[in-house]
């Protein structure tokens, strides 16, 4: 009795502790959109993104080659994870196009539809079985979209359409990302992504018109990238801390601050149809995580 009493101890202490690094991985994450469509409003996006991503590969170089043996590197070439690279090029550009364009509670809320394309991708790609339940609530989280999408007879906001198009290039890569040969470091696909993303960015030069930086601009984006890596291995350690099915449903505590976000710098409110769609679609992934929580420990046991 003691020895289950003090398992269930340690996974409920993993748990807290991986809750709490998500919790803070969100909150990062959400300076760094802040802080690059700050930068949007006075750059071209290709250079916002191409000197973010450049500035992001230097800080997770640094940890790689003081973590990572340098043998390692030689996985930089692997096919796969060159694939997972141009997914994430198309899928961040994509992104971060529309979260320059809209407020920001909106395009974050729509990247939280994540799960939604996971759960329905499992069932194309993986062949995974999916019940009534998840599939009711993927039917709901699209709902939530469309809520926050607002097609009209006078047209659509595309826009948000971009920011659904990218979610969805976003699950397809974490699917992807099974596929990648499981011997190659986490940090080596990170820093792979960042480095790709940009790279292409920089190439974007010329075809854009790029301004010069003063120092205002190098300290937002050089913070925005610092908080990007933090938040990224931040999300790392959350995930190997405790229960994944736990800790995952707290990637949703980003929406709460894009929302006080985007109300104190912009002034962006809300209006009722679109924390009508968030609620589903909060709803509708949270239930997913659960079900697939419940589905876990039913093989468990």
């Amino acid at each position: 009795m003691s020895t289950a009493t003090g398992d269930t101890a340690g996974v409920l202490a993993a748990n807290r502790r991986g809750i709490v690094l998500m919790s803070a991985a969100m909150s990062v994450f959400m300076v760094n959109d802040t802080l690059i469509k700050i930068a949007s409003e006075t750059m071209p996006a290709s250079q916002v993104i191409g000197v973010r991503g450049m500035m992001a590969s230097i800080w997770i170089g640094a940890v790689l080659l003081a973590t990572t043996p340098v043998r390692e590197l030689r996985w930089l070439g692997e096919p796969r994870l060159l694939g997972r690279c141009a997914l994430d090029i198309v899928g961040t550009f994509t992104y971060l196009l529309a979260l320059f364009a809209l407020p920001i509670a909106t395009a974050t809320a729509i990247n939280m539809s994540t799960p939604i394309f996971i759960t329905v991708m499992a069932v194309l790609w993986l062949g995974e079985s999916v019940g009534w339940r998840r599939w009711s609530a993927v039917a709901a989280g699209f709902l939530g979209v469309l809520l926050i999408v607002r097609p009209s007879p006078e047209g659509l906001n595309w826009w948000a359409l971009l920011a659904f198009g990218a979610t969805g290039l976003h699950a397809f890569r974490d699917i992807y990302t099974r596929r990648i040969n499981p011997r190659v470091p986490s940090v080596v696909i990170t820093f792979a992504n960042a480095l790709s993303v940009g790279l292409f960015g920089c190439a974007m030069a010329v075809i854009d018109d790029w301004r010069p930086m003063g120092w205002r601009e190098w300290a937002m984006l050089g913070t925005a990238s610092l908080f990007l890596a933090i938040g990224y291995h931040w999300v790392v350690l959350a995930m190997r801390a405790g229960e994944a099915s736990v800790i995952g449903a707290f990637r949703y505590s980003g929406l709460i601050w894009a929302v006080i976000v985007g109300w104190a710098i912009w002034g962006h409110i809300p209006d009722a149809l679109t924390w009508a769609g968030m609620v589903l679609l909060v709803g509708a992934g949270l239930y997913i995580v659960h079900r697939e929580y419940v589905r876990a420990r039913a093989v468990a046991t």
